[in-house]
């Protein structure tokens, strides 16, 4: 579908664990789900969609995960950069599964990529000296 009309929805990675929620991938499955019919939705009435995601719980789970390894264990722990990145293509996956078959269920099967993204940082930015999460 061909449209000038273009929505960028931002899902906060809080969307997918709900308070009261353990944030299992069960879970997490259920709620992209039915995020995914608002966004299908919106594709169906004509707009051109580009969902964006953070993931602040997910990254926060797999450091967690990753700290409780022991330093002899026979596998190895995940820095920060390896814990954004797998968290990223995670949610992506969950995300793109759920819209695609949302799309499919409503006979709109189309294209659903999921990009990770990169960033360049200055090592010697004053924030790292006290980093904080906004």
């Amino acid at each position: 579908m061909t449209t000038d009309r273009r929505a960028v929805i931002a899902i906060g990675g809080n969307a997918l664990i709900l308070d009261g929620q353990r944030g299992t991938i069960d879970e997490q499955y259920d709620n992209a789900r039915e995020t995914s019919q608002h966004i299908a939705a919106l594709a169906a009435s004509g707009w051109g969609v580009v969902v964006t995601h953070g993931n602040g719980p997910q990254v926060g789970f797999i450091l967690l995960r990753s700290e409780l390894v022991p330093e002899d264990a026979p596998v190895p722990r995940l820095s920060l950069e390896m814990s954004v990145a797998d968290s990223q293509g995670g949610i992506g996956h969950i995300l793109g599964q759920a819209l695609l078959n949302e799309l499919a269920e409503r006979g709109m099967v189309d294209r659903v990529v999921c990009v990770l993204t990169h960033v360049v940082v200055d090592a010697d930015d004053p924030a790292f000296a006290e980093p904080t999460k906004p």
